[in-house]
């Protein structure tokens, strides 16, 4: 503890220099090698925030700021571990004593002082100031290793989202570059709605795993080269259901997200979709964005059962349907915004 003491840093202010060059002797002969002297008080707020002091030894009468001034200044700052402070002062009324212990001194000494009673008073404040501050340290560094260990957590469960997202895209003949597109369409009509920053982050993220579920539909359906009878659509429209039981039981923010895309991407604004029938806002707002950004890229992009439609032929379906299959407020936007969709479009094309 002695080594911790000696490199604790005292701060002594008073206006007689003949009291400052006395504490500095008396400190110094101690071990204590870094004491800082200041006669003038007005200084002291700006010395206390560049010097961050172990402790302070203050005198009460001085000109310009008393110390009971000093040390409301010092409080105003409300710092979360302040510096304890020691008042030496001639003044021995039991008033002033109270007044400064009221105002946040830790101890009051009066002058002339016994120099082994300072010396021991200012070892007992530092010893227990130092532990605070050991204590505090540890819990800041516990708290930025929870907060490592939970970015790092965040980023694995973000990483097998958009892997098992381009895994069920792969299955279906599409590219990895379909769910890019598609993620980052619904980030910017989510920012364009003014959804919280937060939420535009998690759709960005959960929406590769909007059709996750078609990891569960047979080959024979999911691959068929032509139009699917009524019965393998049937089939296919379970993909939504099959999604949300895939991605149900976590309770992250992330994970429910992405569960409520896989399934409602497919309910339509006038409750005609699948699998559960909702209308309106009923459906959710991510179910509702990423719904019209599926389609949209879907539309003007070659498959191996169809061609891509123009984007003009895209936009006039969009808005053909707007009030039937797609929330208008979000086909709004989206026609708002068209150029800043085209450019992700362009930006993630497929090889």
């Amino acid at each position: 503890m002695k080594d911790l003491r000696s490199d604790s840093i005292i701060l002594a202010i008073d206006d007689n220099p003949t009291n400052l060059k006395l504490l500095h002797r008396l400190l110094s002969a101690k071990g204590y090698n870094h004491v800082h002297l200041l006669s003038d008080s007005r200084e002291a707020l700006a010395t206390y925030q560049r010097i961050e002091p172990d402790l302070i030894l203050l005198d009460i009468n001085m000109p310009y700021m008393n110390g009971f001034d000093v040390m409301d200044a010092l409080f105003s700052l409300q710092e979360p571990l302040m510096a304890p402070i020691v008042v030496i002062s001639a003044q021995q009324g039991s008033e002033t004593t109270l007044t400064a212990l009221e105002k946040g001194a830790r101890d009051y000494i009066t002058k002339p002082f016994e120099k082994n009673e300072l010396l021991m008073r200012v070892q007992n404040l530092l010893d227990a100031h130092l532990a605070h501050k050991l204590l505090n340290n540890q819990a800041l560094v516990l708290e930025q290793m929870v907060e490592h260990r939970t970015r790092e957590l965040n980023d694995t469960r973000l990483s097998v989202v958009q892997r098992l997202g381009m895994a069920a895209e792969y299955k279906d003949e599409e590219t990895g570059n379909h769910i890019l597109r598609m993620s980052h369409i619904c980030q910017l009509l989510a920012q364009k709605m003014g959804l919280p920053q937060r939420e535009c982050e998690l759709i960005l993220h959960a929406s590769p795993m909007h059709d996750i579920g078609k990891i569960g539909i047979p080959d024979s359906v999911l691959l068929k080269p032509g139009r699917l009878d009524a019965h393998e659509w049937e089939v296919m429209k379970t993909h939504a259901q099959i999604g949300g039981h895939l991605l149900d039981n976590d309770d992250s923010e992330l994970m429910i997200m992405a569960r409520n895309i896989a399934l409602t991407h497919h309910e339509k604004w006038d409750g005609t979709g699948y699998p559960n029938g909702l209308k309106q806002e009923d459906i959710p707002i991510e179910g509702r964005i990423a719904a019209v950004a599926d389609v949209f890229d879907a539309l003007t992009s070659q498959r191996p059962y169809k061609n891509a439609w123009s984007i003009d032929e895209a936009i006039h379906y969009i808005k053909t349907h707007s009030g039937h299959q797609f929330d208008p407020k979000v086909v709004d936007v989206f026609i708002a915004h068209i150029d800043d969709v085209l450019v992700i479009k362009n930006q993630f094309q497929d090889d």
